[in-house]
């Protein structure tokens, strides 16, 4: 059961004061998450220890506890959204939802992202030959994403989103070249095995994925996208929002890193596509 679900469960039963904090969280969750402790009392018109009292009725230590996990839940994707959907909900409510759970994935990716891993990462694609960006199916998409922002910064990048395509690639490629693999689910057995060819090679491999996957477990680099979502029934929504954040957060450090040469690039690239605009 989802820490939403138990929360409305709960309900009935809680004391006046922390029933008012249980409906403040089953109402805007997304802000709760975000909001100092002050800013939950004052919603819900009582106590900061009411607030504490609350979350520890949960089983949850104190607040920052209980505001991982619920951006946890929220960050599960359209599972979460599909159980809190009621056959009477209209579409204003189905918006809300979905777009209430991608801020809170998007969250729950910030809070992931460390700093130090960003840094080797950058350094890493920032000393490579060529980059090549690997992905399967859904992460393709987002492989092409990565080339297209990535080429501009002047090192040589391709994306391959073909399996056979990338065994052979992979197999070729120089030991000072980069591969960023992507995948949602991090369990991808063709994916797996091109990640070793390419580790055969020399070359160094980044993981845009879950933590603690095969895949993960396989590259010498990891960027954690650690979105609970089901892929094998339900579209990675929010988990690809987080990954195209991640290559996002990459382009530009790498960029800075690179300094005004990269910056006048990326200007000239940005240029070279107004004449295809009509004009305002």
């Amino acid at each position: 059961m989802t820490l939403l679900s138990r929360i409305q469960t709960l309900l009935p039963d809680l004391p006046p004061s922390e029933r008012r904090v249980a409906e403040v969280v089953l109402d805007r969750p997304v802000d709760v998450v975000s909001a100092p402790i002050s800013q939950i009392a004052l919603w819900a018109a009582v106590s900061q220890p009411t607030v504490i009292r609350f979350c520890r009725r949960l089983k949850c230590a104190g607040v920052p506890i209980f505001k991982l996990r619920l951006a946890g839940d929220l960050g599960a994707g359209i599972p979460f959204v599909h159980a809190r959907l009621a056959p009477g909900d209209d579409l204003g409510s189905l918006i809300g939802k979905v777009f209430d759970s991608a801020v809170a994935g998007l969250t729950l990716g910030r809070h992931a992202l460390k700093t130090e891993c960003v840094a080797q990462v950058v350094e890493a694609l920032d000393r490579a030959s060529r980059i090549e960006c690997y992905g399967l199916g859904n992460s393709g998409v987002t492989a092409q994403d990565a080339q297209m922002k990535l080429f501009r910064l002047g090192t040589p990048t391709l994306v391959c989103t073909d399996s056979q395509m990338q065994r052979v690639a992979a197999a070729l490629l120089p030991t000072d070249a980069v591969v960023l693999a992507i995948s949602n689910s991090g369990r991808t057995k063709a994916l797996l095995e091109v990640v070793q060819l390419a580790r055969r090679s020399g070359a160094t491999v980044i993981a845009l994925t879950r933590s603690h996957t095969p895949l993960a477990e396989a590259a010498d680099l990891l960027l954690p996208a650690n979105v609970q979502e089901n892929p094998e029934v339900y579209a990675p929504m929010v988990s690809r929002l987080v990954h195209l954040a991640i290559i996002d957060v990459l382009t530009v450090a790498l960029a800075l890193r690179k300094g005004p040469s990269a910056i006048t690039r990326m200007e000239a690239a940005k240029a070279s596509l107004k004449a295809t605009q009509e004009p305002c």
